[in-house]
């Protein structure tokens, strides 16, 4: 089998998928009417909800990259026992249905929960809260952030640490002067994909924190009460919201020279 005709087998294989993913996508935004995105957009309710949305997946992406930056530099470059086992605590919660981690979650921050019942009296609760949106978020969605940290630190080359210590840099300014600009797109992206997984969020969600309602479980609501019609311009209305700014933000944040 020749160069052109494996170009040719892998184009048709990756088109079909492409097919698959952008057929649903395609299919909802053309049987939605603009007169019925109009009104969604100007319902209130999902106002408030794509706003809670967008917001509290924001605020779950700043709170784990706090620490799971470190966490991936430590991952890239340091060898310590337990790292392998470190490794798949942080890819766990891809694996695990997001259903399962809501009841894990709600074990640990519902009201009989540890943290939850040693923040109550601080009025810091997780059950039915922008806490508790916020934390499903956040546990569901780090290991994009990590990973993706991860890799980009390791793509760093070491000698470049090396050189700053040698020339009079502390750890803090070799990591922060030099590692962190080389490898900014990487976690950058990381972080993006958090933010936008967080977005989509709903299994772990709805267990924990069914209100305030976020949008996939508004979606879902409306959906089970009212049909299809009811929940596809809602539907809509977030894939365009999403797209427009995970692509503006790609664009802004991570330009490329060439495609």
């Amino acid at each position: 089998m020749n160069r052109r005709t494996l170009t040719v087998l892998f184009s048709v294989a990756g088109g079909l998928l492409l097919l698959f993913v952008l057929l649903p996508l395609a299919a909802t935004l053309i049987s939605t009417s603009p007169a019925e995105l109009g009104e969604a957009l100007g319902d209130p309710e999902v106002g408030n909800s794509l706003a809670l949305t967008l917001t509290a997946s924001a605020i779950a992406t700043v709170l784990v990259m706090v620490t799971g930056i470190p966490l991936a530099y430590l991952l890239a470059r340091r060898r310590f026992p337990g790292r392998r086992l470190v490794e798949s605590l942080i890819d766990l919660p891809i694996v695990i249905p997001h259903t399962a981690a809501g009841i894990a979650l709600l074990m640990v921050l519902g009201s009989r929960g540890v943290v939850g019942r040693t923040l109550a009296p601080l009025g810091i609760t997780f059950v039915d809260s922008v806490a508790g949106v916020v934390a499903a978020m956040a546990f569901v969605s780090l290991p994009y952030l990590v990973n993706l940290s991860r890799e980009a630190f390791a793509l760093v080359d070491v000698e470049l640490e090396q050189a700053a210590l040698v020339d009079g840099a502390t750890a803090w300014q070799s990591f922060r002067l030099v590692v962190l600009p080389i490898a900014w797109r990487g976690v950058v992206s990381g972080m993006l994909m958090m933010w936008a997984r967080g977005i989509s969020e709903f299994g772990a969600v709805i267990i924990l924190a069914y209100h305030p309602k976020i949008v996939p479980v508004l979606i879902f609501e409306r959906f089970q009460g009212f049909g299809l019609a009811s929940a596809q311009p809602v539907a809509v209305l977030l894939i365009l919201v999403v797209l427009a700014v995970f692509l503006l933000l790609r664009m802004v944040l991570l330009p490329r020279s060439s495609e």
